[in-house]
Formats: structure tokens, sequence, C-alpha cells
């Protein structure tokens, strides 16, 4: 039952796949971006060659350089064009690396920028990316066929297209060569034949755009970034800065709640002593209201076992108890806590640092919270396991779908929280769900 209902699914997605607006947009991104790639593929080419032309001769040699740096300098323009292009189009969103502002004098400056990392991996996005967008106008060549030959009965019946005297018919297109020859429609009947093949290319047409438009993804990622080195320099700032902000949110929070709340259960506390010492009277009296004392000595116990609760609350929220066992028997717990029944597997050999286990353990408790809260799901899944020196937390439910970070359901404070440590975070969550929500820790922080 389940192959079928997995079968039927992947089905429904092929027929709709030529109608989704994922798959429009790819097929304009690759339509757009050649005609950009030509030109900047020429520019920078000429540019460069010049440049390096010059410099080899050494008659023009500081031309020469000049011209190079002006290559690099023309890339990273047209890097941007390609960086908002993709961001637009495709939703691949990647940081915009840092400007370049040499210092110094002249030869200093040109230096500074002939080392230019990002530069020359903007050369190397703008040259690779010709033979890329070549592939995917191919792919916009599979989309055209595919219209062309499904019309061939409208052709034929609207225009009264008939076989020319040679007998051949009407070719049909296809966007593969045919060892054979493409088949030719002699009659109005053979027409269907161009258009069932045309509704198969119309079909496959999305796939060969996605696999093709996979590979320009990687090359954005690769190359259009700011370089490894400078995004570990940003990735540390934002997270220390996270941690910074994290830090005195919490003291914050520590000393609101304990103003707002054990102080004045303790003040309460010493003015029910004070006022059930003056009750007493001097000793060897007798007790004057000993009704009124009982009270004040119920309200000071009162007072005394609730300000021990919220101190325990406030401890539990710096590091839940449950955790001093291993976070096993925590994440055990927490799901049996659960009003949405949880299938939880552990395997954890190595424990982690204290630190971890506590991130881990809020990450699980916040992830639960969510599909009890958002995810309408009948049941969930917590699956921990250690892979390659990381601690693997992955919470999975069958709720609506839907989630992503800054939607309101918690995520983006869990990616803040596991930045800190070098975590990262993964959501799938298509529309109509499942979703699943993955956390990779380190095991030492």
């Amino acid at each position: 039952m389940q192959d079928t209902h997995t079968g039927a699914a992947r089905l429904r997605a092929v027929l709709r796949a030529p109608f989704t607006a994922r798959t429009w947009a790819e097929a304009a991104y690759c339509l757009v971006g050649f005609p950009i790639a030509l030109v900047g593929f020429v520019l920078v080419l000429v540019v460069l060659a010049l440049g390096t032309g010059f410099t080899v001769s050494l008659v023009g040699a500081v031309l020469g350089l000049v011209l190079v740096v002006g290559s690099t300098g023309l890339a990273r323009v047209l890097a941007a064009v390609h960086r908002r292009l993709a961001a637009g189009l495709l939703g691949e969103r990647v940081a915009v690396p840092p400007a370049l502002r040499p210092t110094g004098k002249a030869f200093a400056r040109l230096d500074a920028r002939l080392r230019d990392a990002t530069g020359w991996r903007s050369v190397a996005y703008v040259l690779v990316k010709l033979p890329v967008a070549a592939l995917q106008l191919y792919a916009v060549g599979w989309w055209l066929t595919g219209l062309l030959d499904l019309s061939a009965p409208l052709r034929w019946a609207a225009f009264g297209q008939r076989p020319h005297p040679g007998g051949e018919g009407i070719p049909t297109i296809t966007p593969v060569p045919a060892g054979g020859g493409a088949p030719h429609s002699t009659t109005f009947a053979g027409t269907f034949v161009a258009a069932a093949i045309g509704a198969v290319t119309l079909l496959a047409a999305p796939w060969v755009t996605r696999g093709i438009v996979a590979v320009d993804r990687w090359l954005v990622r690769a190359l259009l970034g700011p370089g490894e080195l400078a995004q570990r320099v940003r990735n540390l700032e934002e997270t220390r800065a996270l941690a910074v902000d994290d830090s005195a949110a919490l003291l914050r929070r520590l000393e609101r709640d304990l103003h707002d709340g054990a102080q004045v259960r303790l003040v309460a506390l010493a003015m029910s002593l004070d006022m059930a010492r003056e009750g007493l009277g001097a000793e060897g009296e007798p007790v004057a209201d000993p009704g009124r004392l009982r009270r004040l000595i119920d309200s000071a116990h009162t007072n005394a076992t609730e300000a021990l609760s919220e101190l325990r609350d406030l401890a539990r929220g710096i590091h839940p108890p449950v955790l001093d066992d291993g976070l096993p028997d925590a994440l055990t717990t927490l799901a049996a806590r659960s009003t949405v029944p949880v299938e939880l597997a552990v395997d954890v050999p190595q424990r982690p640092t204290p630190a971890i286990e506590t991130i881990a353990y809020f990450c699980a408790a916040e992830l639960l919270t969510n599909v009890i809260k958002h995810s309408g799901a009948r049941r969930a899944a917590m699956r921990v396991t250690q892979e390659k020196g990381l601690l693997r937390l992955c919470v999975s439910d069958d709720g609506r779908g839907g989630a992503a970070p800054g939607a309101g359901s918690g995520l983006t404070g869990l990616l803040q929280r596991v930045r800190t440590v070098d975590g990262t975070l993964h959501v799938s969550s298509p529309e109509g769900g499942p979703t699943a929500v993955t956390v990779a820790l380190p095991l030492h922080a």
C-alpha cells in the first residue's frame, strides 16, 4: 500500500511539474541568463587576454596589469548581476562578498587587487557560466520543441498543412537526435504521434531544466559567495555577537525573574517572620493572638515554598536537572510528556559535552513544541545519532508542513542557538507535509 501511494505521488509530481511556479522560474532563468553570460564571457575574456598579453610583452606591463585588474573588477560587477538573478528567480541567496577597499600607495593597491580572491572567483564563474548557459539554452529547446510538436494537429487543421510532393510529411522535432531520423506525419491522424512525443517532451523538460540549473546553483554557491576564510570569519563574528546577546538577555531575564518573583516572596517571608516575632511578645509572656501568629507562620511557609519553586524553575531554565543522567534519559522524559505520540530512537555511544547536551535538549523541546502547536500532526518521530563526530537530532512529523525559519515557529531562534557552536539546522517542510528538521552539533563545544 505504501509503494502504491508513493508511486501515485511521484506520478502526480511528474504531471504537475510543467505547471509549477518553480519550473517557470527556472525556465526564465535559463532564457535570461544566456545573453548575460555571453556578453560577460566576451568582455571579461577580451580584457583579461589583452591584459595578459601586455603584461607578458613587458613593453606595456603596467597597462597590462591595469587591464587584468579591470577584468576582475568587471567580473565582480557581472557576478553581482548573476547573484541577483539567482536570488530573484531561483531563490538561491548567497552572502555578498565584502567590497575590496585597498589602502596604501598605487602599487600596493594594485597588488591588493591582483590578489583579490573574490575577483578571481568571479572571473572563474563568468568564464564557466557560458557553457552552462548553453546547456540551459538547450533545456529551453525542450520546451520549444515540445510545444511545437504538441501543436502539430492544430497546425494541420488550422493552416491546411499538407505533405509536400516528396511525401515526407510534417517532421517531428525532438531535442534528442534520433538515430533513424525523426518520424514524419503524412496524415492528420499521424500528427497525433507528433503531439504525443511533444507531450512527453514537455513532461521531461522541467526535469532536464532542473538538472542543468542544479549545476548553476552549485557554481553560484561555490564561486559567487564569500571565500571560505571570509565566510568563516563572518560566521564567527555573527555567532560571537549572538552568544553575547543571548548571555545578556539571559542575565536580564534572570534579574527580572528574581526581582519580580523569588525576591518578592523572600521579602514577604521576612515581613511575616518579623510580624510573627513581634506577636510573640517579650520572653515568658503569653501569646496575645495565637490565631494571628499561626496565620503569619502559614503565610511565611507558603512564601518560602513558592520562592523555592521559582528558584528551581530558574535553575532548570539554565541547566535542566533531567540532563544529569544523560541526553537519552532526558529525551525519553521529554517524549513521554508530549501530547503528540513520539517514536524515539537514540544512539549516542559517546556522551557530548554538557553545553552540547543542553543545546540538543532545548532544540528537541522547541521542535516538539512546534509539532504540538503548529503542525496538526498525529504522530512524530525523534532520531538522535552520532555520525562523523557530529550529534544529529532529527524531529519529523506527519503534519501540514510549511515550516520555515522566520515564520513564527521558533526555528529562527534555534538556528541562532546552534550557530553559536558551529552547528547547522536543515528544514524540509513542503506544503502538505511531512516536516523534518535536522540539527547537527559538534560533540564538543
